[in-house]
């Protein structure tokens, strides 16, 4: 069981309520108002995730309703740019679409003499995206495998190169595929990577794109196109493809009511990092920020943003766990 899904389930025990406000892909009734603090001002520097700038975008519009002189810098160019920036002070945000390596949790340690503070954010459901136009019904993980990698770590008896290789007929019965992927600066190349490809290697023939919104671009664009990245990307022009874990199994469609169950088995949490000197209380800066995105306006805004919102039991034991009231 991932980290993912262990979380959900230790959510779903402590709290009834959890489980089904995150399936109903509405915010959580239970997160609390946030109310506006007094003294606060400065920098707040985000450098990391693409698949999350959008949302800390909007997030730091919505923290500027309330804190008007703070002025907020966001970088995204990718996570593997976030734990360095972290690490060297040159952020106080670092979001990932993946958790850090211990490589680079080793490295903050080295610097600070403690671990960075993983927060998670939301919850996000990595899709595989077809042109809108494509008539498959659904994949296997074993299958996406055996379309994106050269090593079939999942165990495809064959390479599937084709649209036919996937019971397609007629016109597209001989198309071949246009691979669209992220880079491998992102941490969602690197999930996908991950738990998609087994952690196996991509094809020579993938179209490596810089961000996630030039992935969905591609596929629209191409009627042979596929290509993964987070359902927050995804527009009319293409058709996120329920997917099944394994050969034979159920397909799960995309959906925050399986992301919930963690039967879509490519659910993840959005993650942003913080320095978090254990025995300090935050900057005035980075905890209301903090507080504002576990608030019941700062889920509002992940769900806005097409992602899902996490449970109040969640928010709430991330803001005991900060010492954040």
């Amino acid at each position: 069981m991932n980290k993912f899904k262990r979380l959900m389930v230790a959510v779903s025990f402590a709290s009834c309520l959890a489980v089904p406000a995150v399936a109903m892909a509405d915010v959580d009734p239970n997160l609390q108002d946030y109310v506006r603090a007094s003294g606060v001002s400065g920098n707040l520097s985000s450098i990391g995730s693409d698949t999350l700038n959008n949302l800390m975008t909007l997030w730091a519009e919505e923290f500027a309703k309330y804190y008007p002189n703070v002025n907020v810098q966001i970088q995204g160019a990718g996570s593997s740019t976030a734990p360095p920036a972290l690490t060297e002070g040159t952020a106080m945000l670092a979001p990932m679409s993946r958790p850090m390596r211990q490589s680079e949790i080793q490295e903050f340690e080295a610097r600070h003499g403690y671990q960075p503070t993983e927060l998670p954010v939301a919850v996000d459901m990595l899709a595989v995206y077809v042109n809108r136009d494509n008539p498959i019904e659904s994949l296997s993980l074993p299958q996406v495998d055996a379309i994106f990698s050269a090593t079939r770590r999942c165990g495809a008896p064959a390479d599937i190169q084709r649209w036919g290789d996937l019971g397609l007929t007629g016109d597209w019965e001989n198309r071949d595929f246009t691979l669209y992927s992220r880079n491998a600066v992102s941490g969602t190349y690197g999930f996908f990577k991950d738990n998609a490809l087994c952690g196996g290697d991509f094809k020579s023939s993938i179209n490596e794109q810089p961000g996630s919104s030039s992935v969905v671009q591609g596929v629209t664009e191409s009627a042979n196109g596929i290509g993964y990245t987070g359902i927050g990307y995804r527009t009319s022009g293409v058709r996120a493809v329920p997917l099944a874990a394994t050969e034979g199994g159920i397909a799960y469609e995309a959906s925050a009511a399986n992301a919930a169950t963690g039967d879509y088995p490519l659910a993840r949490y959005l993650l942003v990092y913080i320095n978090k000197h254990p025995n300090r209380e935050l900057d005035p800066v980075t905890r209301e920020f903090v507080k504002m995105l576990y608030s019941k306006q700062g889920q509002e805004v992940v769900d806005r943003d097409g992602y899902v919102p996490l449970p109040a039991a969640i928010a709430q034991r991330m803001l005991e766990q900060l010492g954040i009231n």
